[in-house]
């Protein structure tokens, strides 16, 4: 390790992945340096995490740096770049910033948590603060929610440009564009690294404006001859307004159905974002609407189990119906992952005679990150010295890196979570690992997967469980006849036996095969017992469950 002052970049999440997203900047001598920590995001548990309904970044490392943290500041309000802070703010407790939209929108989350409390410092786009070593100015950017910033950081070292999510788009329909001037401003100051978002470096092109989805809506919308239901992500507040303004277009009126989608319309609301628009009805003006006059704006894009269109395409919504002849519009793009979710969903209400429209139909969905035209873009304006790819999988990064070195970048670094890359001074380069993995949100309890017992509960799915108890005497006795339970297993084997008498009579062979004097050992009976439970279902069924025996022995 070095005296010598240095400016690191250590992403903790989103980089080899999409979500997640948490970057920490460090600034100083390697034995005493200050740190930045640039948002702090979640991932959502697929199949592969039982009984998981969170996924954080292990920030084991800043954790034991808190006292050197000087400040956290949130780039927008998506989950994936503030979604943890519930649950991990309260580990760091160090200053943390963020605009009103995104303010508001954790105000509302944290509302009811009792004994919770977050203190903010709400500063708008456009700022510029000291924190610590670091000078952070927050520049307006477009993006899929509003409030976007992208965060110029400078140091004595450099100024280092963290994009944030962004796109070009003129017309965002919520907010402010783009500042194109404030970037080509500080482009001409001198940047040393860019690091910037990868998403769609894979695609050629442009991406299209909010405005045009708009327009694609309302023709959509304007065809209908029956009801309209209309999903997309609720922190997309510019989508909302779009629908709502395509719909009095149309002569309908909005109903909102989900608790996320109304809490956001409550802060875009408070704060002016919704200005011309007519007030939305709740969910019990639905009933009583004319079937031609009404739009609803539902939750549910990504296919999740308990959020309104699921229940409203499995019939089990309290006041929402559908019917053959209706349309749902999917004003979205399916996160990876998703799928399967999404379109069974998609299935049902197609069976059920609904039209269905995604963005393979139309122009109903437009992605909030750039495509290769607006980064040649962006590039052009802060002439980065240092290229550093983030927010995206392998593929995506590997896409971005070769874009940068295409624009002539001097050094394009390629890093994962955990990796620590030297931005300066010297050469730029990858010095450090620290550790870098994943916590799950377990019920109540944030984990490491490894003591979460996820693991196990993957292997109960695959094959069930098998818990049997045996009593014996000191003499090694039976008592009783053993019992067991069996879940998760057929009801009998080929030829009709009850799996729970196949445990059994395998339990009891195998206690009465061990010498009565060992049978004083509780530990090699319960294994012996185990072993045995195991064995006899294997051979019978041909998969091997998870066995519990519980040996009690009494005078």
């Amino acid at each position: 390790m070095t005296d010598t002052a240095e400016l690191v970049f250590c992403p903790l999440g989103g980089v080899g992945e999409i979500g997640m997203n948490m970057g920490l900047y460090g600034f100083g001598p390697a034995k005493s340096r200050t740190w930045l920590m640039v948002d702090c995001g979640v991932s959502f548990a697929g199949p592969d995490l039982p009984g998981v309904d969170l996924v954080f970044p292990d920030i084991r490392f800043i954790e034991a740096e808190r006292k050197n943290l000087a400040g956290i500041v949130i780039t927008h309000a998506h989950e994936d770049h503030y979604g943890a802070l519930m649950d991990l703010w309260p580990r760091l407790e160090a200053p943390l910033y963020m605009t009103p939209f995104t303010a508001g929108l954790l105000q509302a989350k944290v509302y009811g948590h009792g004994g919770l409390n977050i203190p903010v410092n709400v500063v708008e786009q456009g700022a510029r603060l000291e924190i610590g070593p670091f000078d952070v100015e927050l520049v307006a950017m477009s993006h899929s929610i509003p409030e976007p910033t992208a965060l110029a950081i400078r140091t004595k070292l450099g100024t280092v440009l963290h994009s944030g999510d962004w796109k070009i788009d003129p017309q965002p329909g919520i907010g402010k564009p783009i500042d194109l001037k404030r970037l080509g401003e500080i482009g001409s100051e001198g940047v040393l690294a860019l690091v910037s978002d990868s998403t769609n470096a894979v695609r050629e092109g442009v991406s299209p404006s909010e405005a045009d989805v708009a327009k694609a809506l309302a023709e959509i919308i304007r065809g209908a001859p029956h009801r309209v239901a209309v999903t997309t992500f609720a922190s997309n507040v510019a989508r909302l307004k779009s629908v709502a303004l395509a719909a009095e277009e149309c002569d309908r009126d909005v109903v909102v159905i989900g608790r996320a989608m109304k809490r956001t319309l409550d802060v875009a609301t408070e704060l002016g974002y919704m200005e011309g628009v007519k007030p939305f009805l709740d969910e019990e003006a639905y009933g009583y609407l004319p079937r031609d006059k009404v739009l609803a704006l539902c939750t549910g894009s990504q296919g999740e189990a308990r959020a309104a269109l699921a229940r409203i395409a499995g019939d089990d919504h309290r006041s929402i119906t559908l019917n053959a002849g209706d349309m749902v519009i999917f004003s979205s793009r399916t996160i990876p992952g998703n799928e399967r979710a999404v379109n069974a969903i998609i299935n049902s209400l197609v069976s059920e005679g609904i039209n269905v429209v995604t963005d393979r139909d139309g122009l109903v969905h437009v992605s909030g990150h750039p495509r290769l035209g607006e980064m040649q873009e962006l590039y052009g304006l802060i002439r980065p010295k240092i290229a550093v790819p983030v927010h995206g999988e392998p593929m995506h990064l590997a896409a971005h890196a070769r874009f940068a070195r295409k624009q002539g970048v001097e050094k394009v670094l390629v890093g994962y979570n955990g990796t620590m890359l030297r931005l300066a001074p010297g050469k730029p380069e990858a010095i450090d690992e620290v550790p870098a993995g994943r916590l799950v949100k377990d019920g109540n309890m944030l984990l490491d997967p490894e003591v979460s017992g996820v693991a196990e509960r993957r292997r109960l799915s695959f094959a069930g469980v098998v818990i049997a108890s045996v009593v014996l005497d000191r003499s090694g006795n039976f008592v009783a006849d053993p019992e067991a339970a069996v879940l998760g297993l057929p009801d009998a084997d080929g030829e009709g036996d009850d799996f729970e008498d196949i445990v059994v009579d395998a339990i009891e062979e195998a206690v009465e095969s061990i010498p009565r004097k060992r049978r004083r050992d509780p530990e090699l009976v319960r294994e012996a017992a185990r072993r045995a439970a195991r064995a006899a279902v294997l051979q019978r069924w041909g998969k091997k469950p998870v066995c519990k025996v519980l040996v009690s022995v009494i005078d």
